[in-house]
């Protein structure tokens, strides 16, 4: 084996490395679509104006107000919502240790939009038009409700979880059964709701990045941002949980705690996420898969990766969404179930991780 100076395996150094690169090359693949989600569209802007519009040069004031009033916080917006759900995927799954797990899968993201429903619907924290635009006019209120009913969804797959002997399979039908019952409650809300607030409420569930507006975003970074910044930091111990129960109490790690608070966070990012945009399914399952067959399933490097490639991916379908039916647009949501759908069922066919 060959050591270099600092007595470190070169292999291991090569190792780290390819890992790195993964990271950076996604990052740069990221930028490179944000730039492009701001060029293109019905109105299609000159990469050399988005350009002088970010740096604050003189641009015409069509452009301005294309670049930075309207295609910006829809781009942010996929942006960090990607990030978001892709990150909170990979925790799941280390958590529960489960290659299924995600948001989605495990009924959480539907418990969040039933919870989001009943704020707007009931207890009045939004209003409704006959667009289908929906506005939240107290994201306090809605994101509580959210977070509640993924907080109680959460803790139903926790329990089940911790069950002697309950395998992937029955965890995941558990959240199918638990998806259907939040479904079930949304769609009793809608036989209550008159013309103007169902036509709403069944294209409120389309996941749509441009329905946040800068309040909205800056509400889904404020807690985005520490969630990632904390599961970023716990990444060895969740490489410990996968490695067995055993090995993490050995560590000294409070395995229990780790997992409940890992929930909490990972619910609460997907409880604001709904909360504004609707759902957006399979980018929390998809994304952690395909990059632990890429680069592997040490955390330390899984979850970052996780982050930039949620974003990349989430912003290229978001611009995708744009233009394939421009001038309309096609909701997001749309073009990440066609994405989605087909390698979940490609897991559940092969039934075993494809770690």
């Amino acid at each position: 084996m060959h050591f270099n100076d600092g007595e470190v395996p070169i292999a291991y150094e090569r190792y780290l490395a390819s890992k790195r690169l993964v990271i950076i090359v996604t990052t740069l693949l990221m930028a490179l679509a944000f730039m492009t989600a701001l060029s293109l569209g019905a109105a299609q802007v000159p990469l050399s104006e988005v350009i002088k519009s970010l740096l604050g040069m003189e641009v015409s004031s069509r452009h301005q107000i294309i670049v930075n009033s309207i295609r910006m916080p829809q781009a942010v917006t996929a942006m960090v919502a990607g990030a978001g759900l892709a990150l909170s995927g990979a925790v799941m799954q280390a958590i529960l240790r489960n290659p299924l797990g995600s948001p989605f899968t495990l009924g959480i993201s539907h418990a969040a939009a039933f919870g989001a429903a009943l704020s707007v619907m009931i207890l009045g924290g939004g209003t409704m038009s006959s667009t289908g635009a929906i506005t939240i006019t107290s994201p306090m209120l809605t994101t509580m409700a959210a977070f509640t009913c993924a907080v109680l969804a959460a803790g139903l797959i926790i329990a089940i979880s911790r069950r002697s002997g309950a395998t992937p399979e029955v965890m995941i039908l558990s959240g199918v059964a638990l998806a259907a019952l939040c479904t079930a409650g949304t769609m009793f809300l809608q036989f209550f709701a008159d013309d103007v607030q169902l036509a709403a409420m069944v294209f409120w569930t389309f996941g749509d990045t441009a329905r946040a507006s800068w309040p909205e975003i800056t509400l889904l970074c404020a807690i985005t941002g520490p969630a990632a910044l904390y599961f970023l930091a716990n990444a060895w111990r969740y490489n410990t949980i996968e490695a067995g129960e055993e090995t993490a109490l050995a560590l000294g790690i409070n395995t229990r705690r780790l997992r409940l608070v890992g929930m909490l966070l990972s619910s609460l990012v997907t409880a604001v996420i709904i909360a504004f945009l609707g759902i957006i399914g399979f980018i929390g399952l998809v994304v952690p898969h395909l990059m632990r067959r890429l680069i592997g399933g040490d955390h330390r490097f899984l979850l970052p990766a996780s982050m930039m490639s949620g974003s990349l991916l989430l912003l290229g379908a978001d611009t995708a969404a744009r233009l394939i039916l421009a001038p309309n647009v096609l909701p997001v949501s749309v073009l990440t179930a066609f994405l989605g759908a087909p390698v979940f069922l490609y897991l559940i066919i092969r039934g075993r991780s494809c770690c």
